[in-house]
């Protein structure tokens, strides 16, 4: 990975930022709603301590019959069609059905439907009517209670039968409609309401599966909406509140106030994308808002339930606006230790969202700014950086020339070594260590020049005194027939080592004239070509081959460094090559130089000595005789010399089919001179 990579994930280490922040909103609007949410339930108990010490009236405790407003004009007929609007919140009779209740200013109507597959028919009037099916109707007034036997042997009209004594107050006779179908039967009545009825009792009594006492009804109080309570609970309940009044069981009692939008700060209504920012990053389980709505009879909810079991409860739910939320709290109405009601408050605030996507909106805008900047910084650190490093590391590879000594005028300007940093260090340390092995290459490259002059003289001494001896002996017959192998060793160790010495200079002076060569604009198939035809006469027997291409190659180069590069070359080639044996020199151009090969039959090329032909005093050659002149290895050292020279390289391989080798000189041409 490189290092503008590594530090642009560095970079994105910032977005750490942004989360932090989120959390910290996250904190912030939670811990606001709490303050809410206990501010409301505070004024939730406040209010319904007040009911009860204002003597509100509240139902009493238990269960009760709920008497729901009458939508429409409701007809007694034993159809359920005028109770469509009302159906949804039917109370139940156990098993066996549901009751509907429903009021007008003058009448209070009561439908009841049985599911009852198997029936048992008998009139009211007739004496076993109560061991058929049949209903009991109970109404309770003024603590008195009577009540009344509705059974029907066919559909149609059916007059209700008491089963108490007469009582001052109740009616003598009930008229009712009894309808009845396969699945059941149902009864619709209707009572007046001047009868200030505070209790109706129903019992359903199955004659295919007796249960209970067949005269028996369960009597409840009757509940409903209460004006008075509502006028109550508008003098109590705080100002752009909805306040409700709940039985305990869900049922409405009172209701005052409705959702106001208090508290929203300046700014307006949130827009869309803020609603989805709080609801899908702030907001925690918003629950929904339909089960909360206003004309519903019932709240059967959680929280209402909770209440009922004497524990406040408070909830957060979607606001019917756009962008807002709705607080509730639930608080038990308790009287004497008994739970006689629920007081619900509801709140709407838009201040909570609007407050937490401004601040996360805000944070969000300022961190991703600051990463902008940050990464910004950061991106043009890591490409300055990246290119100090890239310019340190050319200088490096520069600072190396093709013929391996340091490059005196590369080290002279070495890049970044007045720069105060790490990176300005490490160019000081390069440019000493540049400096130290420039210093010992150049140690080196002298070395052999250095000890061919200093070798010269003790040479020379060795020699004349060697000379001087035979002679002195020679001159006194005094040279014993033993001794004259032993002086003719020493003779040609002398010898050998005055070629060594003389290699050694010879050497020396070809890389300075190599150096010095001047390049021109040249031909270099007619080179090669002036080359061949030389050649010829010097192969003999054996049959030379010059492939050149159909045109000239020109490059700028020094011909007589490649001339020279080829008789090498060629001498190398003819020392291994058979009598009968082939040789081949071909041109060809190759990129933006050009590939000179001289290919010859003979012995492969040991492999481990392929990387190694073109050093200095490394020879194939089988080792010299005594009284032999020594090989020394510089022909193709020169050859890899003019090849540097030439920014090229020299290099020797096996040919493919095994039948020879093949020396290539690959040449780019030497760089112009200004002028």
């Amino acid at each position: 990975m490189t290092l503008r990579r590594k530090l642009l994930l560095v970079a994105l280490c910032t977005l750490a930022l942004p989360v932090a922040g989120w959390l910290y909103v996250r904190q912030m609007e939670t811990l606001l709603r709490e303050g809410q949410a206990q501010a409301l339930a505070a004024s939730a108990r406040a209010v319904a301590r007040s009911l009860v010490a204002t003597h509100a009236p509240l139902p009493s405790p238990g269960p009760g019959w709920y008497v729901q407003q009458a939508a429409n004009p409701i007809t007694v007929d034993g159809y359920g069609d005028d109770w469509a609007p009302l159906t949804p919140w039917s109370q139940s009779l156990g098993k066996r059905g549901k009751l509907l209740l429903a009021e007008d200013k003058d009448w209070l109507y009561l439908y009841v439907d049985v599911r009852s597959t198997h029936r048992t028919r008998a009139d009211a009037a007739d004496a076993n009517a109560l061991a058929a099916d049949h209903l009991v109707l109970g109404l309770r007034k003024d603590g008195q209670l009577r009540r009344y036997l509705l059974a029907s042997a066919a559909p149609g009209p059916v007059t209700a039968r008491p089963l108490d004594p007469p009582a001052s107050g109740f009616p003598e006779l009930v008229v009712a409609q009894w309808q009845e179908d396969g699945s059941g039967y149902r009864v619709e009545l209707r009572l007046p309401r001047s009868l200030g009825l505070d209790g109706l009792g129903i019992g359903v009594y199955d004659a295919a599966a007796p249960d209970a006492d067949p005269q028996a009804a369960e009597i409840r109080p009757l509940l409903g909406y209460s004006a008075g309570l509502s006028r109550e609970l508008a003098q109590l309940a705080p100002d752009d509140v909805r306040a409700r009044v709940l039985a305990p069981q869900g049922w409405l009692l009172a209701r005052s106030g409705r959702l106001g939008n208090t508290a929203a700060p300046a700014g307006g209504q949130p827009g869309w994308f803020a609603s989805l920012v709080y609801r899908s990053l702030l907001a925690n389980q918003l629950e929904d808002a339909e089960p909360w709505t206003d004309d519903a009879p019932r709240l059967d909810v959680r929280e209402v339930n909770e209440a009922a079991g004497g524990e406040p409860a408070t909830l957060w739910r979607q606001g019917e606006a756009r962008g807002s939320v709705v607080l509730a709290a639930a608080v038990p109405v308790q009287q004497g230790g008994k739970v006689q009601g629920v007081l619900l408050l509801e709140q709407s605030s838009r201040a909570v969202p609007l407050l937490a996507n401004r601040a996360l909106l805000g944070l969000l805008a300022t961190s991703f700014g600051v990463l902008l900047v940050a990464g910004t910084i950061l991106l043009a650190f890591a490409t300055r950086l990246s290119f100090r490093l890239s310019r340190l590391r050319d200088a490096a590879e520069r600072a190396q020339a093709n013929d391996g000594r340091l490059d005196g005028q590369m080290l002279a300007r070495f890049p970044m070594t007045d720069a105060q940093d790490e990176i300005g260090d490490l160019a000081r340390s390069f440019e000493r260590l540049f400096e130290v092995v420039g210093g010992y290459t150049d140690y080196l490259r002298t070395l052999a020049s250095k000890l061919s002059h200093e070798l010269n003289t003790p040479l020379a001494i060795v020699k004349s005194s060697l000379d001087n001896l035979e002679h002195s002996l020679a001159d006194r017959d005094a040279l014993p027939p033993d001794a004259a192998p032993y002086l003719a060793r020493a003779r040609d160790g002398v010898a050998r080592l005055g070629t060594l010495v003389r290699a050694m200079s010879e050497a020396s002076r070809m890389e300075r004239a190599i150096a010095a060569a001047e390049p021109e604009d040249v031909d270099l198939a007619e080179v090669v070509r002036g080359c061949a035809e030389a050649y010829r006469p010097l192969a003999g027997t054996r049959h030379l081959e010059c492939v050149l291409p159909e045109g000239p190659l020109r490059l700028h180069c020094a011909p007589e460094l490649i001339a020279q590069a080829l008789d090498k070359l060629f001498d190398n080639a003819l020392s291994f090559t058979p009598e009968d044996g082939w040789m081949r020199l071909s041109l060809r151009a190759s990129g933006d130089g050009a590939e000179i090969e001289l290919a010859n039959q003979g012995e492969p090329l040991p492999a481990a000595m392929q990387g190694r032909l073109f050093d200095s005093l490394v020879s194939l050659r089988d080792k010299a005789r005594p009284g032999d002149v020594p090989h020394l290895g510089l022909g193709l050292y020169v050859v890899r010399l003019v090849a540097e020279r030439h920014h090229g390289l020299a290099s020797a391989r096996n040919l493919e089919d095994g039948s020879g080798v093949a020396f290539t000189l690959r040449l780019q041409g030497m760089p112009r001179q200004r002028l």
